[in-house]
């Protein structure tokens, strides 16, 4: 490896340590009541887990205001933190939680229909939709991206699916977690977060080809 990558590898390397470093640093100062740091990290989480919340309860408004509710009791809940996992995966169980809480009061909406795309055979995007929903590799959210109608035609199918299937998709194929990772965050065995996201993806499939065809 040339110098040039070695010192790629260990600025990138460094950066990750200075983000992780931060968060455990502004962690113990909210809890000296430090106001700024507990400010700081809601800047650098909130959009996240607005997208986040948003791709689950389907809702602008509903998402801006369990966002504010995921920071309330984040705040609340800050001195009981024990750092067994990063404060990014906690913070985003807390909004799962209270989203997936929310979605079973709520009565839902009936979501528009995929035929208002129109239902057109296209080789080449029904090729993309099977490489974005593989069940062997992670979907390559940037590829999929560059095809608007596809992109928005995947998000009106996630959309079909239960909470708890569209959660483990938007965790893993947009927001990009680690199957440990999701597995902490909803509470759940890494088996069950495998198993789910096979059958979620497998749906999403189904869904998608039905209306490519």
């Amino acid at each position: 490896m040339s110098e040039a990558a070695n010192a790629a590898n260990m600025d990138a390397y460094a950066s990750k340590r200075r983000i992780n470093i931060d968060d455990v640093t502004l962690v113990e100062q909210c809890r000296r009541g430090d106001s700024r740091a507990m400010e700081r990290l809601i800047i650098k989480y909130q959009n996240r887990i607005y997208n986040v919340i948003l791709k689950i309860c389907t809702n602008h408004d509903d998402a801006a205001e369990l966002t504010q509710e995921t920071f309330v009791k984040v705040i609340e809940s800050i001195d009981r933190f024990e750092g067994r996992s990063s404060f990014y995966t906690w913070a985003f169980r807390i909004a799962v939680n209270l989203t997936l809480n929310y979605c079973k009061r709520s009565v839902k909406l009936p979501v528009r229909s995929l035929d208002d795309y129109g239902s057109r055979r296209d080789g080449q995007k029904e090729q993309l939709l099977k490489e974005f929903l593989s069940d062997d590799s992670s979907p390559d959210p940037a590829a999929v991206a560059q095809n608007k109608e596809l992109h928005e035609l995947a998000l009106k199918a996630l959309m079909k699916l239960d909470d708890a299937q569209r959660t483990v998709v938007v965790l893993r194929d947009i927001e990009g977690m680690s199957y440990i990772q999701i597995a902490k965050v909803l509470g759940i065995e890494l088996g069950t977060v495998r198993s789910r996201l096979s059958r979620a993806r497998s749906n999403l499939r189904d869904i998608m080809e039905h209306f490519l065809k």
